[in-house]
């Protein structure tokens, strides 16, 4: 804690020292069933979201992501650079900064890339527990980035995953994923064929910044659950119209109709309709729309980012944070 005293004057004006949590401490605070089933819970609750705003620069992105509660108020900075994968960095930065809603004290920053990852890796998996054939034990992951692990990690705890495919366009990034799993009861190995591997699988996760679709509906056999969680613009996409045409569709947000290529263009195109976008994920998580309806049925869940799931991670660190202190 700071102090500063005026020239001049008796009294002092507290200042608030503001704690940052890096990667490595959020990830020596957390517990995945607890976090689990906080963002299941705290999702349920009366929250805030405003659109998040975009801001294109020297071909990459901007994002400001807010979202607030009675008792907290969370921002998320965050660029996407999609040339990053190219140079061996992460495609995604953020800071996220955590205030007291009431008074709008700043509690708390942390590490917004590391948040990012087992946020969305959580809500992913949340989605297939309720999506995913119940027996799926399959599970190929497409793109072998920074969410890859976390993707593998979170599917395996919601569901009975017992066989892991990593494709990559650099089969040796996919490699270094898979050897971080050499220690597990998983079975963890690289795909070579794209369109095989999407073939044998009970659950597809896709999290890449590709422009043009990687999944092709034809490839996909029936009931298989498809999580895409790459495309943030309307330019991007990653699932092809085929593969649109053949599934029901849920989005972890409304937000996903304009701001996602794999729904905007097939609704545009007419591939997609409104009647087959079954529900969000909080409607998800509540129980208030329909959810698979047969182990024939293909399932897709579109994400393009959350700032609900945001606060209700920022928060349960904030609170795991306070028990540690």
């Amino acid at each position: 804690m700071q102090f500063l005293v005026a020239a001049g004057q008796k009294s002092a004006v507290q200042i608030h020292e503001m704690k940052f949590l890096s990667a490595k401490a959020l990830d020596g605070l957390f517990n995945r069933k607890a976090f689990h089933r906080h963002l299941a819970d705290f999702l349920k609750a009366d929250l805030h979201m405003p659109q998040r705003t975009h801001h294109d620069f020297a071909g990459n992105t901007l994002l400001m992501m807010p979202a607030w509660n009675d008792r907290f108020l969370g921002v998320k900075t965050a660029t996407v650079a999609p040339g990053n994968g190219a140079l061996g960095k992460p495609v995604v930065h953020a800071v996220y900064t955590l205030f007291d809603a009431q008074t709008g004290e700043p509690l708390l920053q942390m590490d917004g890339q590391r948040l990012t990852a087992l946020r969305t890796a959580t809500a992913s998996a949340l989605a297939a527990k309720q999506l995913a054939r119940p027996d799926a034990r399959h599970l190929l992951v497409v793109g072998a980035g920074a969410l890859c692990p976390e993707l593998i990690r979170a599917h395996a705890f919601e569901l009975p995953i017992e066989e892991v495919s990593i494709w990559n366009r650099n089969p040796d990034r996919a490699r270094q994923v898979a050897r971080c799993f050499s220690e597990v009861s998983l079975r963890v190995n690289v795909a070579e064929n794209l369109a095989a591997a999407a073939a044998q699988a009970d659950v597809i996760s896709c999290a890449t910044p590709s422009a043009e679709p990687l999944l092709h509906g034809s490839w996909i056999r029936p009931g298989t659950h498809i999580d895409l969680v790459g495309s943030y613009r309307p330019d991007l996409r990653e699932a092809d119209d085929e593969l649109i045409r053949k599934a029901d569709v849920w989005l972890d947000n409304p937000a996903a109709v304009v701001e996602s290529g794999d729904i905007a263009v097939p609704l545009k195109n007419g591939v997609l309709t409104e009647a087959r976008i079954k529900g969000t994920l909080r409607e998800i998580l509540s129980g208030t729309c329909e959810l698979r309806q047969s182990a024939e049925q293909i399932t897709v869940f579109k994400s393009v980012g959350y700032a609900l799931e945001d606060l209700a991670a920022a928060t349960w660190f904030f609170a795991k944070k306070k028990e540690k202190a």
